[in-house]
């Protein structure tokens, strides 16, 4: 069976932990702190693998927190294809405050990626891609990345059949849109941003998301309206599916658990609205675990029935 290709460019060693109330001058007794590989990609690829998905994780890496990226991604049996730089791979940083139930969030920008670095990244990609029917490139792009660059990617996979998957923001998306990608995964501000449309209604939303496709710019798009839910689009059909009532334990990683759990059903050759059943039960699974530890496979499997999809007009 072909596998995922997924690509991180602005990978992360991601600490969490949690303390009662987060305020600033005192010292904040926190409990003790877990690590995950983290990044948008790298998260995607540990949700196809836990669920039985073949997937391979593309990211450069550098320094110490490289190597400890790598173990940690070694540990949980994730095919890596690490791509030697200079620069140190950046730590992110996450507190639980459980007065709130809110995450705190501190998002470092990452190291700096020589012209030369970047192109190996693409370089990696193409020749990893050859095996695949789908890519998945999720996440922010790091200082020296230029912001044609998932643009650059998406015409490089199109042109050897390949389905590119795009999870990201601000001008690197709207640039990748230019050149069309299989499914694009914009938040309802993103989607705003790119088409000027109000987003206030459902049918707004639709017409909204429609206008993508007639653009030529995404055969699917996957909106994301948090605790609202989502809304797949494609020519073919539109669906909604309201969110999932749950224990929140950390929001972080529920996006990249939706994108997982909707790739591995279609490349497994489920149609899009099972996919999309999957992808809704995973995202809220993932709020089920502190941190990044993402969705659990046992907790997709019984969320999944009570996923309520309604068809659009």
């Amino acid at each position: 069976m072909a596998e995922i290709l997924t690509l991180t460019m602005n990978p992360a060693v991601d600490v969490s932990t949690r303390t009662a109330k987060v305020e600033p001058t005192h010292k904040l007794r926190c409990a003790a702190a877990i690590q995950h590989a983290g990044g948008g990609g790298i998260n995607v690829a540990r949700v196809v693998h836990r669920l039985g998905g073949a997937v391979r994780a593309v990211f450069p890496t550098g320094g110490l927190n490289g190597q400890v990226l790598c173990r940690l991604l070694e540990a949980e049996g994730v095919r890596s294809e690490c791509v030697a730089i200079a620069g140190e791979t950046r730590e992110s940083f996450s507190v639980f405050e459980e007065s709130t139930g809110k995450d705190w969030r501190f998002v470092l920008p990452g190291p700096t990626l020589m012209p030369e670095e970047v192109q190996a990244c693409l370089d990696r990609t193409s020749a990893a891609a050859t095996s695949t029917s789908f890519a998945v490139a999720s996440g922010s792009l790091p200082p020296g990345v230029p912001e044609d660059f998932y643009a650059r990617l998406a015409r490089l996979l199109a042109a050897r059949g390949v389905r590119l998957v795009l999870d990201s923001s601000g001008a690197a998306l709207a640039a990748a849109l230019e050149a069309g990608v299989y499914l694009v995964k914009p938040s309802r501000r993103e989607l705003h941003e790119l088409t000027g449309l109000p987003l206030d209604q459902a049918a707004q939303q639709l017409a909204a998301c429609r206008a993508l496709l007639a653009r030529g710019q995404a055969q699917v798009v996957a909106l994301s309206l948090g605790e609202q839910g989502a809304m797949l689009v494609s020519r073919d059909g539109a669906w909604q599916a309201p969110a999932l009532a749950v224990t929140v334990a950390s929001t972080i990683g529920a996006g990249d658990s939706f994108v997982g759990g909707m790739v591995h059903a279609l490349q497994r050759g489920d149609a899009l609205d099972t996919a999309f059943r999957q992808a809704m039960a995973a995202s809220a699974a993932a709020l089920l675990a502190p941190g990044t530890a993402l969705c659990r496979p046992e907790d997709v499997a019984r969320l999944a029935p009570e996923v309520r999809i309604e068809r659009l007009a």
